[in-house]
């Protein structure tokens, strides 16, 4: 009978994986972010700005800055749902953001993507194409463990404040 021993990798190793887990991540996350717009179907337009919805029900308990908030926080129970802002594709489900737990990342086309995040049950798969309004998860809580969603609107890969854009004051 032929035994191994497990050898624990070395402080350098250690380092150099979380270094390539973390290039793969930002890459993965900026290839999110300037994804090539979606084509609409034929015969139909690309969502315009002014179409999106606002992803949950609950009273805005923080807004847009453009420093430390890139989007809004909306407050909630946890397991209320979570709607897509607008018709779209999803190009990444994950928690490997620092901060942001289990996220959602949908393409709009037209350069806009949507972001979702702690969500508690993630509903979608990346790759797949969504409907404004459709359930895509539950709300969960962010790391304060306090209940909420956080929405972000991204243009051109830039976060913008979605408070226009959800109040159709924005086109």
């Amino acid at each position: 009978m032929h035994s191994s021993t497990a050898r624990s990798p070395s402080p350098f190793q250690l380092r150099q994986f979380c270094l390539a887990a973390s290039i793969a991540l930002g890459a993965a996350f900026l290839a999110a972010c300037t994804s090539t717009p979606l084509t609409p179907p034929p015969g139909s337009a690309a969502p315009a700005a002014s179409r999106f919805m606002r992803p949950a029900n609950g009273a805005t308990l923080a807004r847009f800055d453009g420093k430390g908030s890139k989007g809004i926080d909306i407050a909630g129970k946890p397991g209320d749902p979570v709607l897509a802002a607008a018709a779209g594709k999803v190009v990444y489900v994950g928690d490997e953001l620092r901060n942001y737990g289990n996220l959602i990342i949908v393409d709009h086309g037209n350069n806009y993507l949507t972001a979702y995040a702690h969500a508690q049950v993630v509903l979608v798969q990346e790759k797949q194409s969504v409907s404004q309004g459709q359930k895509i998860a539950e709300m969960g809580k962010n790391p304060a463990g306090t209940p909420m969603l956080h929405f972000e609107i991204r243009k051109q890969g830039v976060a913008v404040d979605p408070e226009p854009y959800l109040s159709g004051k924005l086109r």
